[in-house]
């Protein structure tokens, strides 16, 4: 794994810019970044990060498979007890999940750790599995790169597989996000095309224009019921709006799944290390309250059990804060995790997003910040394969 500098290309803005891809910049930085990109060889694709990203998957759907079983774990996942049935039933009738994404800390070498699990509402979907290949296949056209490079990246097609998998071709799939997201439209915008490549009848509505009536029928802002409904929403803010306990009673059908939401906390990090505790791929990982963290060190990483991109989450030296990010959450109570370093080149530090469709590794992404923290407006580096 190198980090190569290169050229920009002079016209990617316009690019961009033609191609929908409106955040390229954000708040007068860039976001996308390609004076660099990361060089990979194919067997640390397939072994270090491919083969690592379907082997954590598995451990994550046992950990499911548990949690839904015991009423002290889904306590301790914070989940409200009118959701477990609900969340249950979904897991056992298979309801199928659509995409994620780890966050794996790589240097090249030795075990990916992964950090995270962004299993319910991943965002930079658009730029890893689309503006990503553009940029490649651009670059191999104009001898940017060498000739017979690669990328770790089937996103696309197998976004459109798992779709038309999911639901059968012509039903009307409804898409959401909240107002005033520009990415989290991009991302939606990008899965109503891969919706439609599916043959899918694809809608659009905000989530805050969403309706409900008295037969527990969700309905558009042009009062057309919704019967399956993608939602760039969290489960556990769904939960706490006025709707939440009408969720459980009606037909709707959601993507993700209600069984996601056992994932998409980070509460999942200290149940994943009980289960499976020495696992190459996991860091230890405790509860704040746990009398017994004999495996994390002084320097560790503190993070509330509901975040979303990187808010709240501090870098500790025994009780001292050495880095933190600012952010809305954490009443929910704090897990504590293992300090693993991100590889550092020159001042900035990355951490690679690998993602699954369904159940197979699908690609990477990677984020770079000045900060070891990754946040929302950390850039995004193309990445090439090349032996």
């Amino acid at each position: 794994m190198k980090r190569i500098l290169l050229p920009e290309r002079s016209d990617w803005k316009q690019q961009a810019e033609a191609l929908g891809f409106n955040f390229h910049s954000m708040y007068g930085e860039p976001y996308w970044d390609e004076s660099r990109a990361y060089q990979f060889t194919l067997r640390q694709i397939e072994d270090d990060l491919e083969d690592v990203t379907a082997e954590i998957y598995g451990l994550c759907l046992e950990l499911v498979d548990k949690a839904v079983q015991s009423e002290q774990m889904m306590r301790a996942l914070q989940i409200p007890e009118r959701y477990w049935d609900w969340i249950a039933r979904s897991w056992q009738n298979a309801e199928p999940a659509l995409y994620g994404r780890f966050d794996l800390v790589y240097d090249g070498s030795g075990p990916a750790k992964m950090l995270e699990f962004n299993a319910d509402t991943p965002t930079s979907l658009y730029e890893t599995g689309f503006f990503q290949w553009n940029w490649l296949e651009d670059q191999l056209s104009r001898g940017g790169i060498p000739k017979n490079a690669d990328q770790f990246n089937s996103l696309q097609d197998k976004l459109i597989s798992r779709l038309a998998e999911i639901l059968e071709q012509g039903v009307h799939l409804h898409f959401s996000c909240v107002k005033d997201a520009i990415e989290d439209r991009a991302t939606v915008r990008y899965l109503q095309d891969c919706a439609r490549q599916a043959g899918l009848q694809d809608h659009f509505v905000f989530i805050e224009d969403i309706g409900v009536d008295e037969e527990f029928q969700f309905a558009d802002q042009e009062e057309y019921v919704i019967e399956n409904l993608f939602k760039l929403y969290p489960y556990e803010d769904m939960f706490r709006e006025s709707y939440g306990p009408i969720l459980p009673k009606t037909n709707m059908r959601l993507i993700e799944p209600p069984w996601k939401a056992i994932l998409s906390n980070k509460a999942m990090l200290p149940m994943l290390w009980q289960m499976f505790k020495g696992h190459p791929n996991l860091l230890p990982a405790y509860f704040e309250q746990d009398a017994d963290k004999s495996e994390l060190t002084s320097r560790y990483v503190r993070k509330p059990i509901f975040s979303r991109e990187g808010a709240n989450v501090s870098i500790m030296e025994g009780t001292q804060v050495t880095e933190e990010a600012q952010g809305p959450y954490g009443v929910e109570g704090f897990i504590q995790q293992a300090y693993s370093p991100a590889p550092q080149y020159g001042e900035d530090f990355t951490v690679i997003g690998s993602w699954v469709i369904g159940e197979e590794p699908a690609g990477i992404g990677i984020r770079e910040d000045r900060s070891q923290i990754t946040k929302d407006l950390s850039r995004f580096i193309p990445h090439y394969i090349c032996d």
